[in-house]
């Protein structure tokens, strides 16, 4: 009797397909294998797509169309609100939208824009607090905005919640109450104020430079560095008592280095903006401080921080190394900030 199983099996027509080592393929298997490599490949290229930075806004051509499209008037306080919405806005809406909290690829296995996403959201933070604070308040025991007060606690909420509720539910919630004291700081009948004094500024601008001179540091540990610890430096007694100084020496995780990079990115890139609406709208106390070209020097140093990076990866070189150091480079940018905010200051402060 014919073996026609053998026979249509050489001929490859039966169900699995031979092969010269005897071996058959299962095309079941090899289908799988396939879609399982073009998801790989996709997800690959759209993390790649949302791992890009959105670009900077022009904040006074922004808020005019803003004010434009809801039919506000744009009063004293308008733009510094107005751009923070916006900043805060992008975290939500850009390409990818809130990647923070993603459980599922290829968001989660992202992490250079999360970090860039936190750093966004420390200066949001803290203008919203400075908001409710200083802002929107005559004297320390002024009341509270209700808005503010209710919009400040949402953006403080944790940024990896993932559901019940959401981080993005919660900033899209405190958006809604900015957008509320907005139009209401807009209608001259309403009891919404805005208080441009020098003080204010200058309490927040503190806040700033306590994140900028952070910042800084961690970028500097990415090549270790040996410091003294005067916390552990006993007070000198009298004579002949000799003071005993600690050593410690302080360097950033390599697997930390790019995320310390990208969230200086990110602080840098919403501070930027802030600052360019708080050039409109404390223009006379600037102007009265003469004050004007160090706020600009302080934007100037922030968007240079923000130059494309071309290496396909932050490079940790030595500090004179053959490889560059991107991570040196941003503290300079940040430290120079930092120090213009603390001339800044003291110009505000006198009287």
């Amino acid at each position: 009797m014919l073996d026609w199983k053998n026979r249509f099996g050489r001929l490859g027509l039966s169900g699995n397909s031979a092969r010269a080592d005897g071996t058959t393929r299962n095309p079941l298997l090899l289908g799988i294998v396939l879609l399982i490599g073009l998801y790989l490949l996709i997800a690959l290229l759209v993390g790649w797509y949302w791992s890009s930075e959105p670009d900077r806004f022009p904040v006074q051509q922004h808020v005019r169309q803003a004010a434009d499209a809801s039919q506000q008037q744009i009063v004293n306080g308008y733009t510094t609100v107005e751009t923070l919405k916006q900043v805060a806005g992008t975290l939500l809406d850009k390409p990818g939208g809130y990647l923070s909290n993603d459980i599922a690829p290829p968001g989660i296995w992202l992490d250079n824009m999360p970090s860039w996403e936190y750093g966004v959201l420390v200066q949001v933070r803290d203008l919203s607090r400075a908001l409710r604070k200083d802002f929107a308040r005559s004297q320390s025991q002024s009341t509270e905005d209700p808005d503010l007060s209710k919009a400040e606690p949402l953006f403080n909420f944790d940024n990896r919640s993932w559901a019940l509720p959401a981080s993005e539910s919660e900033y899209r919630n405190g958006i809604r109450y900015l957008n509320r004291y907005l139009a209401r700081l807009s209608n001259p009948a309403a009891n919404a104020q805005f208080y441009s004094r020098a003080d204010n500024l200058n309490n927040w601008l503190g806040d700033v430079g306590t994140r900028l001179g952070s910042l800084s540091q961690r970028l500097s540990a990415s090549v270790g560095r040996v410091r003294l610890d005067g916390q552990l430096a006993p007070e000198l007694g009298g004579e002949g008592v000799r003071q005993v100084v600690e050593e410690e020496r302080v360097e950033t995780s390599w697997m930390q280095i790019d995320n310390v990079f990208y969230e200086a990115r990110g602080q840098a890139w919403a501070l930027s903006h802030l600052l360019r609406a708080i050039e409109v709208d404390f223009a006379d106390v600037l102007a009265k401080k003469n004050a004007a070209i160090s706020v600009r020097q302080i934007i100037r140093e922030l968007e240079a921080a923000q130059e494309p990076l071309w290496s396909p990866m932050v490079l940790n070189g030595s500090g004179y190394g053959v490889l560059a150091n991107h991570s040196l480079v941003m503290a300079n940018y940040i430290s120079r900030a930092n120090a213009a905010i603390i001339d800044l200051r003291n110009l505000l402060s006198q009287g």
